[in-house]
């Protein structure tokens, strides 16, 4: 539909509320709308809207705009808003009002085209929009990225007058920016008498949406006074976009900028944290949370907490927030959970999930994802069975592709190949290439390459698989010595213009994170980094250490697979470490990556020899590495 022409018409006016009119019946019913809205004021759900409506209908008030207005209104967010639309439907004349309370309604729910669609009706029955409708109706067009509906109603604003209204500009710019209509969204935003903090924070936002950093920087450096609102958008944005160490010197910035930090700011600043591994930054935001008692430990942030400390490798103080908190929801048990398994701690992660249900709190999909993961990284294979089964027979849950994929996991880490291909065989639904690769892995580990070969086949058929996918095809070939098929699997992987994921680790050390590439050079402590590595590789030997080189799955000389191994990122990262803090404290590496067999072996050396704790976060879970063993027990 379109309404490029428009004939205006008076808006409707409320009648008089005055109570010096003499004609009785007037002044009886201006007491009735008074006593129904009331009414309607107090209502807490939507049942209790009934009793009142069927005696705002008997009375003969059914036709009031001022209740009817609060009828919609109320039903609208009481989330009842097809009960508020069959009441519109019953209304003789509807005016600007009523239609501005239903399209709020359709908003509010996310109904957006029914929304768009009730605006156009208005405009076909003559009915001049406002700045409230106008507003209405553009956040439902941004939100539906409905362009062309938007540019009309763009063009209806225009036409009365209305384009230079304030509220009606911030919707048009996110409206704009939402569509990815940066030009119209910067003339919109260039043509405002006052670009305020308000202003430049929706135009920060749309443009990091879109991922579109460098220009959102160029907005947030010329905004004068930078509200917390303002601070927090350009922060999430950053961490959305995957900027974690923008996002955390931005957050130090905003600290010497006297701005205070609300809950989501903190809860933004900490998934950053948890991303990095930046454990000393979460520490501090975590005592800053104590002392400023603005910003409560409730689930929002107690969530946050929990998720930073055990992906930073410190599942201690996670209980530990755990236990603090009063109230706790599914949310809040299924970060617990998954923490748990991530840190081996598989008995404790199927405890807490017994306690969730023993307190009453239905699990979810979610809460099953981590609890079977806990199996998994256990090898309780029967434990994982009865969970697996008890989603649809207890709670109703339909197991999905994740589910599915934790079998196939438990499975293939204890060697029970065939099955694991069975079960793949007899699911329910296709399997992805994660799960076919899970098994392809697992066939590698356990020596089983025949399998392993047809599973390959399978994944290169499936169609869409990643580089990590292409990686392990390719040293599966190479374990078994087919150096040939290796190089054609990686030539295909060139030719189809998928770029191998470089082995990076970060370290934490006096608040800034360093990150370290494979055989990295960049850092300008590097000559004693490597000092470090050639005197901890002398010692190492002296200790019996052989260099696994068979886990250098390429066609060259021992030497050579030596040299490879021992530059890998979080060698190099440890040994920064060693030289950068304090003896006895613990070191601890993100790994974007699964540890290799030959690294796992040797920082277990490493810890053993210097008497450090050394913490290892790769790609699966977490090794802690502590008087020559580790967590995983060598099962990872």
């Amino acid at each position: 539909m379109s309404y490029s022409t428009l004939a205006v018409v008076g808006c409707f006016t409320y009648p008089s509320t005055s109570t010096t009119n003499p004609n009785p019946k007037v002044s009886n019913s201006t007491l009735r709308r008074k006593e129904f809205i009331s009414l309607l004021k107090n209502c807490k759900d939507a049942n209790q809207i009934l009793p009142i409506h069927a005696k705002i209908i008997r009375t003969g008030h059914d036709q009031d705009p001022f209740i009817l207005f609060e009828l919609l209104r109320l039903s609208s967010s009481l989330s009842s808003v097809n009960y508020a639309s069959t009441i519109f439907q019953q209304v003789h004349n509807p005016n600007v009002f009523l239609y501005t309370a239903l399209i709020d309604g359709f908003v509010l729910v996310g109904s957006y085209s029914d929304g768009i669609r009730l605006y156009y009706q208005m405009i076909d029955r003559l009915i001049v929009p406002d700045k409230y409708v106008i507003t209405s109706v553009l956040k439902a067009c941004g939100s539906l990225f409905a362009l062309r509906e938007g540019k009309e109603v763009h063009c209806q604003a225009l036409k009365l007058g209305l384009s230079s209204n304030r509220s009606i500009t911030m919707k048009l710019i996110e409206f704009y920016g939402k569509c990815g209509e940066f030009d119209n969204a910067r003339k919109v935003f260039d043509k405002m008498k006052e670009r305020d903090v308000v202003a430049s924070t929706i135009m920060i936002n749309c443009l990091l949406d879109h991922g579109l950093v460098e220009q959102a920087v160029q907005v947030f450096d010329r905004v004068r006074v930078k509200d917390t609102v303002c601070w927090t958008a350009m922060i999430d944005g950053l961490v959305r976009n995957g900027e974690m160490n923008m996002a955390l010197e931005m957050f130090r910035e905003m600290q010497k900028d006297n701005v205070r930090p609300n809950e989501v700011t903190i809860v933004c600043v900490l998934s950053a944290c948890s991303q990095l591994g930046a454990l000393e930054l979460g520490r501090w935001v975590h005592s800053y949370i104590g002392k400023h008692h603005r910003i409560e430990l409730n689930h929002f942030v107690g969530g946050a907490l929990i998720n930073m400390y055990s992906r930073c490798g410190d599942m201690d103080e996670a209980e530990r927030v755990f236990a603090m908190m009063k109230e706790r929801n599914v949310i809040t048990y299924n970060l617990m959970i998954s923490g748990l398994a991530m840190h081996g701690k598989s008995i404790e992660a199927v405890e807490i999930f017994r306690g969730m249900i023993n307190q009453g709190i239905l699990p979810t999909g979610v809460t099953f994802v981590a609890v079977l993961n806990a199996c998994s990284h256990a090898g309780l294979v029967d434990l994982g069975f009865e969970m697996f089964q008890s989603m649809s027979k207890d709670y109703g849950i339909p197991p999905q592709i994740e589910h599915y994929g934790c079998i196939v996991d438990l499975l293939g880490r204890v060697g029970r190949l065939k099955e694991a291909y069975n079960f793949i065989q007899n699911m329910e639904i296709a399997p992805d290439h994660v799960m076919l690769g899970a098994l392809l892995s697992a066939c590698k580990i356990h020596g089983n390459l025949e399998l392993g070969e047809q599973v390959a086949r399978n994944l290169m058929n499936h169609g869409a698989v990643d580089s990590g996918t292409y990686i392990l095809l390719s040293n599966v070939y190479a374990s078994s010595g087919k150096w040939k098929e290796a190089a054609q699997i990686r030539a295909k992987m060139k030719e189809v213009g998928i770029l191998k994921e470089p082995g990076c680790s970060s370290i934490e050390v006096n608040n800034e994170i360093h990150e370290f590439l494979l055989g990295d050079l960049r850092h300008p402590q590097k000559g004693k980094i490597y000092k470090k590595l050639e005197e901890l590789n002398q010692v190492l030997k002296e200790a019996g250490h052989t260099p696994a080189t068979d886990v250098v799955l390429h066609d060259i000389e021992d030497w050579e697979k030596e040299q490879a191994l021992a530059i890998h990122s979080e060698r190099i990262a440890i040994c920064y470490g060693l030289i950068s803090t304090k003896p006895c404290t613990t070191i601890r590496v993100v790994k974007n990556l699964r540890v290799c067999d030959d690294c796992h072996s040797m920082i277990k050396l490493i810890a053993k020899i210097t008497g450090r704790k050394i913490v290892v976060r790769d790609r699966k879970r977490f090794h802690h590495f502590e008087n020559g063993k580790c967590s995983c027990g060598d099962y990872w």
